[in-house]
């Protein structure tokens, strides 16, 4: 059975901008762009009440509604939504053994409606 996500808000990738953070004790480390935290934030959030934890394989099927038509690189985005997928509980890791493919996702464009629908299908090994 197909489990069916709509993220709302204009999806972002965390390679975009990314910024060098330093600490207290010198160390330095790359973090994502604030719009991308706050992007992720409001995910999480979204995400809060989904108690799925799937294990795979499983095909993630991303297609991106986006904001502008600039060009945006789909692999990014789909990285992001994997990774906030597993920071959310909802799949259990991104590996390949988990997330298999990522059949039918793709790129458009909804200026007044910018989101993610994501649809996860179990399939098979």
């Amino acid at each position: 059975m197909d489990k069916k996500i709509v993220l709302t808000g204009d999806p972002r990738t965390k390679k975009n901008s990314q910024r060098i953070v330093v600490k207290p004790n010198g160390a330095r480390f790359i973090k994502p762009s604030a719009q991308y935290e706050a992007y992720e934030h409001s995910c999480l959030w979204q995400l809060r009440r989904k108690t799925w934890h799937l294990d795979g394989p499983l095909n993630v099927c991303c297609v991106y509604y986006m904001a502008t038509r600039r060009k945006v690189d789909l692999c990014n985005l789909l990285e992001a939504t994997c990774d906030i997928l597993v920071k959310a509980g909802v799949i259990t890791d991104d590996n390949s053994t988990v997330v298999a493919s990522h059949d039918g996702s793709r790129v458009r464009y909804d200026k007044e409606h910018p989101r993610v629908e994501i649809t996860i299908t179990e399939t098979e090994g």
